[in-house]
């Protein structure tokens, strides 16, 4: 009995030491995915005339991602001030007179700005049915469908975007009646974080 309980004891340390270091590895190897991921892109999407790596005798891992996030605000400030919002208007007057790239440029455009402003109202965040009832999911509602959808259903439709887990960039444009879309009182990032992390984290916190 003692030797089977020196076994079983044995058998049970193991076995929480395995679990504690997948708990602690899987966090830290997607972390370090997502990083490399990120640098691979950024590196690529960076054209090489302004890449610094490109002029070294080396490759610094992240710079391109610094000199993104640089430019970007640089852009984003531009954009503010009152001469840069005449030369995007210019520019959007432009891309709206090429049939193709207006539909791309205007769809993405409301994409963005539908996101960035509801990374701080709670109203976005809301829990829906789905695949099949029992099941919920949490999406975010992008906006109230008043067209031809309405039209055609006769009832109230809210666009709802379905994230995936652990990668919240891809998923699913659904829609569903107004009554069956509850609104969930947490924020953008709340949301966010509960979805990365495969519903491990709190998404009051």
């Amino acid at each position: 009995m003692t030797k089977k309980k020196a076994k079983k004891s044995l058998f049970s340390t193991i076995r929480n030491n395995f679990i504690a270091g997948i708990v602690v590895l899987i966090p830290i190897g997607i972390t370090l995915y997502l990083t490399l991921f990120l640098i691979k892109i950024s590196s690529k999407i960076l054209p090489k005339e302004i890449n610094p790596n490109h002029y070294l005798p080396y490759n610094i891992p992240g710079l391109e991602i610094l000199i993104s996030i640089i430019i970007i605000t640089l852009v984003g400030w531009i954009s503010l001030s009152f001469i840069g919002k005449k030369l995007f208007d210019l520019f959007e007057n432009f891309l709206n007179k090429i049939p193709i790239l207006r539909t791309i440029y205007s769809a993405v455009g409301q994409l963005t700005e539908t996101f960035a402003k509801s990374k701080g109202d709670k109203k976005s965040v809301v829990l829906v049915e789905y695949p099949r009832k029992g099941v919920w999911a949490v999406g975010f509602a992008t906006k109230e469908n008043t067209q031809i959808m309405k039209e055609k259903i006769g009832d109230d439709i809210v666009n709802v975007f379905l994230p995936t887990t652990p990668n919240p960039t891809s998923g699913f444009l659904l829609m569903f009646p107004k009554k069956d879309v509850i609104f969930l009182d947490i924020t953008f990032e709340q949301a966010s974080k509960f979805i990365v992390s495969a519903g491990s984290t709190d998404p009051n916190s």
